[in-house]
């Protein structure tokens, strides 16, 4: 069965619209969608199905493999990581936004996610709707980008050539536009509260150095 698609605007989406991507989401399905940054490939974080699915969709292993996930606001991603007052201040400033912060994780993150690191990574993309979504699923969203070495560029930000090429493997596209090419910038926080740039992405980390 082909993917449903589903257009996404930056505000005003209709709730019927959300309650249908929430839907697909606790039946397990996997979805492709927009953030601030670029196209990805989620799930629900309590789906084992829909994870083996990504995994397989991306060709990758899950266990060696590091998801992160989104959340919807810093008090959500205090349920899933261990955040310090220095960790809360530095998350306060710099989301939302294009940044993926790698932090101790919490026994509630499924150990699917962790994968025997202890560590979690967490966003919270600046787009609106997403976030929607996340808060009325009422759990994270897992996020892993959608672009791989064998794609050109517009496979994973064109929404019409996204659809052409995952249909037949993921049950639903949302439709935000066209994507960005940059990923996030991936930053760790230590419990001593020191800085490890791991990926440098849209999000300046000039501050991080």
């Amino acid at each position: 069965m082909e993917a449903q698609v589903v257009k996404l605007y930056d505000k005003n989406n209709s709730f019927s619209t959300i309650a249908s991507v929430v839907n697909v989401l606790n039946k397990n399905g996997v979805i492709i969608y927009p953030t601030d940054t670029m196209y990805a490939l989620g799930c629900s974080i309590n789906s084992v199905q829909a994870i083996n699915k990504i995994c397989e969709i991306k060709n990758i292993q899950s266990n060696k493999n590091r998801f992160s996930f989104i959340c919807n606001d810093l008090s959500a991603i205090s349920n899933y990581a261990k955040v310090t007052d220095f960790a809360f201040k530095i998350l306060k400033r710099y989301l939302p936004g294009p940044y993926t912060f790698i932090l101790p994780a919490s026994s509630k993150v499924p150990s699917i996610l962790i994968q025997g690191k202890k560590t979690v990574g967490v966003r919270i993309p600046d787009y609106l709707p997403i976030l929607e979504i996340v808060k009325e699923l009422g759990l994270p969203l897992l996020t892993t980008s959608l672009s791989t070495i064998d794609l050109d560029i517009e496979e994973y930000t064109d929404p019409s050539l996204i659809f052409d090429r995952y249909k037949n493997q993921v049950d639903m596209i949302l439709d935000g536009g066209y994507g960005t090419i940059y990923p996030s910038s991936v930053i760790q926080i230590d419990e001593n509260g020191q800085f490890e740039i791991i990926r440098e992405g849209a999000g300046d980390c000039n501050d991080f150095v």
